[in-house]
């Protein structure tokens, strides 16, 4: 028997809602024990590098292209699929409501190596390397405000998950800090 499983469903409706599905990436580096996101430096916004899928395209080839275009990383050493959801949202780079299916990957980098990004008119990125502690704190702050009112709780959900994900694959030296602490 073939068990379809729950789609969870973030955010708020809003009117107006264009849907567009896509995806996004969790990026970690296990040599400087960082994530990778985007500061939004017409808005000040922190984001994770993603977006919309191509026709024809898959969720990993999506994602990745995304990835690649707006951060310029591409050495990956890993990559595996945390989840896909439904999110409503506003995107402020586009200015429009949003309903999407989203997939998020977690990418661990084999390095930094970097080429020049790729960017579209509408994204003014600065790539930033933070801890998921301050990258949640910009996201939990933003989310209490009346115009971005829920819009980060997807990514919120990802990161999360992410993060667990490279503790217990042991990318994530945080786990074997633990782990010795424990002993």
């Amino acid at each position: 028997m073939n068990e379809e499983k729950e789609i969870l469903e973030f955010g708020i409706k809003r009117e107006n809602e264009e849907r567009r599905d896509g995806g996004c990436a969790v990026v970690f580096d296990p040599i400087n024990q960082k994530y990778a996101v985007y500061k939004n430096l017409k808005n000040g916004h922190l984001g994770l590098f993603g977006g919309g899928f191509d026709d024809g395209e898959n969720e990993k080839d999506g994602v990745l292209r995304e990835l690649i275009e707006e951060s310029g990383l591409i050495d990956f050493l890993y990559i595996e699929k945390i989840d896909t959801v439904l999110t409503h949202y506003f995107n402020s780079n586009k200015n429009v409501n949003r309903v999407a299916l989203a997939t998020c990957f977690l990418v661990i980098l084999k390095s930094s190596k970097i080429q020049e990004a790729k960017l579209e008119e509408h994204e003014n990125f600065q790539l930033l390397w933070l801890t998921p502690e301050r990258i949640l704190k910009d996201w939990e702050s933003r989310n209490n405000s009346e115009k971005y009112s829920h819009c980060y709780d997807h990514w919120i959900y990802f990161m999360n998950k992410a993060v667990l994900r490279a503790k217990e694959l042991g990318y994530d030296a945080a786990s074997i800090l633990e782990n010795i602490e424990e002993k």
